[in-house]
């Protein structure tokens, strides 16, 4: 056979592989509101980058009807490519071929192109749409999930891992992404659970939709599962490239930089925080103020929205915020906030992202359900995730920060490298009130106008206590600073600390408290 009757059965061979599942099941996927697998990474990367490999790998199956059975790919389509000119690693189950069902070549070939990632230290990507377990396979699609999950874990601090559910997840499946580093979710898409709706009705006799068990909403706004949320498929691309853009490629590297450029006009820091401190306010406002072109990259937005996580950049630099969100709860601590600011400060750690705390918070979370839950355990993890970060840590106190909590947001006792506060701060063992009923409750019992007397004895503690002048007369706040000076401290201690040493005993790992 000549050359180029060789290139034309190539191109022939490519163009029925490509196709999937066949022109049927491609039109069934369209119906359900999906892409395609192929469409997908195409509409993802940039146009033009994407090089496939393994196309031709097929299945080793010969029971159960799977002997001579071709599967375009094994269900799944593998290869590399860049988003924004960065080089990403990337794959996609194809639910057009099988239901997207994992076997063991099916995995083999995932697990070929994260360890091309973990080698080249780029970012690997993987778009979920799958059944899940090839059964016929049996224990081989079991031994193929656990070899994902392996490569998932060695890889986790060192590139960026990132899962799109677009597509059922369901079963072992779900261990996966919950590994990453991020996992987005789209409207009405996106399904992920570990037992079914069938089996629940089986087992519980409870009868529930796939959306209410574990759908796209559910995962982004009450298991804290989900990082990202989308209404489409393209909205959740352009999340996806918007972070890459931000984070490094490799712990080896830093995120890259872009020209510096100042908030927009009208971020006027100083009228943000109301002069009633009992009077919430949108903390999102004060990082848009900070950061440059006053842009932010919210994560976990619809999960414990009490606390605030995301990347913006200060004079081009990326930097990671935590900020109490004095909207909901005041800003308070509890499990579930604990959780998700203790993750994202480790995620930031590992990437050499420095971390910028705004602190607003009265403590943690009261009451029998938050100790039963275990705040304990829960908060414990941030002051982990804290005092092990190595990366620059700069902490500035708005308004309040009472008792454990004022410990817990960077303190400078958990090894804060630069402690500002506004004037405004309230600094203190507990709020006014609590503590004047505490402190002076003889003088009020006594009182004849004990209101009257309460509040003098409030004010008076106020006064005393609950500013930023008795922290900073002990060397605990390096700076009481005017709210307009915020991003220019901010910017200067980023300069500061860019070559930053910090010892920590040798050891094979610490033990957080899971």
């Amino acid at each position: 056979m000549t050359l180029k009757k060789n290139i034309l059965a190539l191109r022939q061979k490519k163009a029925i592989v490509e196709k999937g599942g066949g022109d049927k099941a491609i039109e069934k996927q369209v119906a359900m509101g999906k892409m395609t697998a192929r469409d997908r990474i195409l509409a993802l990367l940039d146009a033009g980058s994407f090089h496939e490999y393994d196309l031709f790998v097929e299945h080793e199956e010969r029971n159960f009807g799977m002997d001579g059975k071709e599967l375009a790919g094994d269900g799944v389509i593998t290869g590399t490519g860049t988003i924004k000119g960065a080089p990403i690693c990337i794959y996609a189950q194809d639910f057009t071929v099988m239901g997207g069902s994992l076997g063991l070549k099916h995995a083999r070939k995932i697990t070929k192109i994260m360890d091309h990632a973990l080698r080249m230290k780029v970012p690997c990507i993987g778009i979920n749409d799958s059944g899940g377990a090839r059964i016929q396979e049996g224990i081989g699609a079991l031994a193929g999930y656990g070899e994902i999950f392996l490569r998932n874990t060695m890889a986790s601090g060192v590139i960026p891992q990132i899962s799109v559910i677009l597509g059922p997840c369901a079963g072992g499946a779900v261990y996966s992404p919950a590994l990453t580093d991020f996992v987005f979710v789209v409207e009405n898409i996106s399904k992920m659970f570990i037992t079914g709706p069938n089996v629940i009705e089986t087992v519980l006799g409870e009868k529930i939709s796939q959306e209410d068990l574990g759908g796209a909403r559910v995962h982004a706004e009450i298991t804290g599962n989900a990082h990202f949320y989308a209404q489409s498929e393209l909205e959740c691309f352009e999340q996806i490239k918007q972070l890459i853009s931000l984070i490094p490629h490799s712990n080896q590297q830093k995120a890259v930089s872009e020209e510096p450029k100042k908030p927009k006009s009208g971020k006027n820091i100083e009228n943000i925080i109301p002069s009633d401190p009992k009077q919430p306010y949108d903390v999102r406002d004060i990082i848009y103020a900070l950061t440059d072109d006053s842009k932010f990259l919210e994560v976990h937005e619809l999960w414990a929205t009490n606390i605030v996580i995301g990347f913006g950049r200060l004079n081009g630099e990326t930097v990671g915020f935590v900020a109490n969100q004095p909207l909901y709860l005041a800003g308070v601590l509890d499990c579930d906030a604990s959780d998700k600011a203790g993750r994202f400060i480790r995620y930031c750690d590992a990437f050499n992202i420095p971390i910028i705390t705004l602190e607003d918070m009265p403590g943690y979370l009261p009451g029998v359900d938050q100790e039963h839950a275990g705040v304990i355990r829960h908060g414990a993890k941030m002051l982990y995730a804290y005092s092990e970060a190595t990366v620059p840590k700069i902490t500035v106190i708005l308004r309040k920060a009472y008792g454990g909590g004022y410990i817990a947001m960077n303190s400078r006792h958990l090894g804060a490298d630069f402690m500002l506060a506004w004037p405004s701060a309230e600094i203190a063992v507990m709020g006014p009130e609590g503590a004047a009923n505490i402190i002076f409750r003889k003088e009020i019992m006594e009182a004849e106008d004990e209101d009257a007397m309460r509040q003098q004895k409030v004010q008076e503690y106020i006064e005393k206590f609950a500013n930023p002048y008795v922290a900073a007369s002990k060397g605990y706040i390096d700076a009481v600073i005017e709210p307009m000076e915020t991003r220019d401290m901010i910017l200067h201690a980023l300069e500061v600390s860019k070559n930053k040493d910090d010892y920590r005993p040798a050891k094979k790992h610490g033990v957080p408290p899971f």
